[in-house]
């Protein structure tokens, strides 16, 4: 739990988080040192706190970033071709990323506990 830092992955309820803050207690007369952190789900946006003594242990998600270019665009539903494996996944996305979307673009993705999130969109200029 000591070693976690703003703006690191920890798995909160199940649900991968990305920490925001962190406020760590003194040692007490009996007790040790208390980290209490705060932490927005990466899928859902909900906010989610821990708090656990410093020297104990918390899950920390396998993070992989990866790219895809933009197959079609159904609605709210992107087809996208990852450019490494050539496989092909549907992925859907929110109203604010969906201005800047077209096919034929390349993004940015992750993949956390087999779920997909999309990142940027480069510009192909």
């Amino acid at each position: 739990m000591g070693d976690l830092r703003i703006g690191k992955y920890v798995i909160i309820d199940d649900v991968p988080c990305r920490v925001v803050s962190m406020d760590k207690s003194k040692p007490g007369k009996h007790g040790a040192a208390k980290l209490r952190i705060e932490a927005i789900g990466l899928f859902d946006s909900g906010k989610r706190s821990l708090m656990k003594s410093t020297d104990a242990d918390v899950e920390i998600p396998i993070v992989e970033r990866k790219r895809a270019q933009v197959v079609s665009l159904t609605g709210n539903l992107a087809n996208l071709m990852d450019l490494a494996s050539y496989e092909t996944f549907d992925v859907s996305i929110d109203e604010e990323m969906m201005k800047d979307l077209e096919v034929g673009k390349e993004i940015q993705y992750m993949v956390v506990m087999d779920r997909k999130l999309l990142l940027r969109v480069y510009d192909n200029e």
